[in-house]
């Protein structure tokens, strides 16, 4: 039977890789991810499910589910011109295929895309916690960009479900999960300020998230990322339910890590199931 032994959450700026690039190994943005990193090699994994919010790069506004899995062999990325290096990578066809079939027999509509090319939201975690691209991956897209976005309470009785469809699995598999995204973020908008780009407008909800997290508090955090605190917290502040959805699987468990940066509005944390 396959085990859910691990979660992971981190963020995803596009920036990233170019900064450690320029910084160098002792820059605080491969500090940080390379605390998670060690987690994720410390509990020899054979697979990652990974909830992601792709930004309109895979999908459009054409063709955009809820929630959409995707199954195939392999995929490449980014497909989004983010400066970092180009990778293949491997899916575990076979179990995201499974995880799709069980979702719907749970009453999830999940849609499949089966030619896809992945975007920063996956590939940037992807190129710090498995730089050599060795573990197979399951990618689940959540709709968290474009309003209206799901409900918080829908994202975490999907991870739920995941779990239960792991656990089904006949294979002897260890799983960690990813949920990758900011708590608080604004791309180009009009909340809070900054002198770039990126703002960062809700940092009280980042404290009441990470304080969630590191009380073990899902019930708490789950209500309290309604459709207008995600909206507060930017225009991609629904990132967080990538990471609500992963909570959904790993349960309420206080983390191992838990590290809180202004960089990203965003928490790096780990948690382990069977330590």
């Amino acid at each position: 039977m396959a085990r859910v032994v691990a979660g992971f959450g981190v963020p995803h700026n596009p920036a990233a890789p170019e900064l450690v690039r320029k910084g160098g190994p002792g820059s605080e943005v491969k500090t940080l991810y390379g605390a998670i990193e060690e987690q994720v090699r410390k509990a020899e994994l054979d697979a990652l499910i990974v909830f992601s919010s792709d930004h309109l790069s895979t999908f459009f506004l054409d063709n955009l589910p809820m929630f959409s899995v995707g199954v195939t062999a392999r995929t490449n990325g980014p497909n989004d011109g983010t400066v970092m290096p180009r990778y293949t990578v491997p899916i575990r066809e076979d179990l995201a295929a499974y995880v799709r079939e069980q979702g719907i027999q749970d009453e999830f509509d999940l849609g499949v895309t089966q030619e896809f090319e992945l975007d920063h939201s996956f590939l940037v975690p992807l190129h710090f916690l498995t730089p050599a691209m060795n573990i197979p991956i399951v990618p689940i897209f959540i709709s968290g960009i474009v309003k209206p976005l799901p409900r918080s309470q829908r994202c975490h009785a999907l991870g739920q479900s995941i779990r239960s469809a792991v656990e089904q699995w006949p294979e002897d598999l260890r799983v960690g999960i990813i949920g990758s995204g900011s708590i608080t973020l604004d791309i180009g908008g009009d909340k809070g300020k900054s002198e770039g780009i990126q703002a960062y407008p809700d940092p009280e909800w980042t404290k009441v998230v990470t304080d969630c997290l590191d009380n073990a508090d899902v019930d708490r955090l789950v209500a309290g990322a309604t459709a207008a605190q995600l909206d507060a917290a930017g225009n991609v502040a629904g990132e967080l339910l990538n990471w609500i959805a992963m909570l959904g699987v790993i349960g309420a468990r206080k983390p191992d890590v838990l590290e809180l940066r202004n960089y990203g509005g965003a928490a790096f944390a780990s948690w382990r199931l069977d330590a």
